[in-house]
């Protein structure tokens, strides 16, 4: 009887068999125990093909990491020349701290109202219907996305001071 037991918990080792998949993520074989398949064949084979892969991510994450802290680097340097061409630096971190509040209770109200049956829904059937009539008013016709347009650069306008 434990024989049996132990051949049910041993992992079903890898067919030569082609399965067709259809997924955007890369194929991951079975875990395989180091113990009951050492001296395999086909468990050298599948360490061998795991170190490949991982040579391959590891050489590809470095080009990426090098690109990424320049980029990195850059944004910091950004950020430093214009937190220096800030004149009035306490009235930017009050302004910045009042956002993350206003966002800590918008996400409290959110969840209040997410707990209310049926609320959500009718929520959703307003915003659906509300998506629909601006489709309809802003960005079926050709005219009317110039209207828009045109709303928007006056509103560009306006925010920017230029009028």
């Amino acid at each position: 009887m434990a024989a049996a037991i132990g051949t049910v918990l041993v992992p079903r080792l890898l067919t030569s068999t082609n399965v067709t998949r259809c997924s955007a993520l890369p194929y991951l074989p079975p875990r395989l125990s180091t113990t009951t398949l050492s001296s395999s064949s086909s468990f050298k084979h599948v360490s061998e093909s795991r170190k490949f892969s991982l040579l391959q991510t590891r050489a590809s994450s470095s080009s990426e990491e090098t690109s990424t802290s320049a980029d990195a680097n850059e944004l910091f340097d950004d950020l430093k020349q214009k937190w220096d061409g800030v004149e009035n630096k306490s009235t930017v971190l009050l302004y910045g701290g009042g956002a993350l509040v206003a966002v800590w209770l918008s996400s409290i109200l959110v969840g209040a109202v997410n707990s209310v049956p049926l609320l959500p829904k009718i929520l959703e059937l307003v915003g659906l219907g509300y998506t629909g009539w601006f489709v309809y008013r802003y960005l079926l016709f050709k005219s009317s996305r110039k209207e828009l347009a045109t709303d928007i650069e006056d509103l560009k306008k306006k925010i920017a001071g230029t009028e």
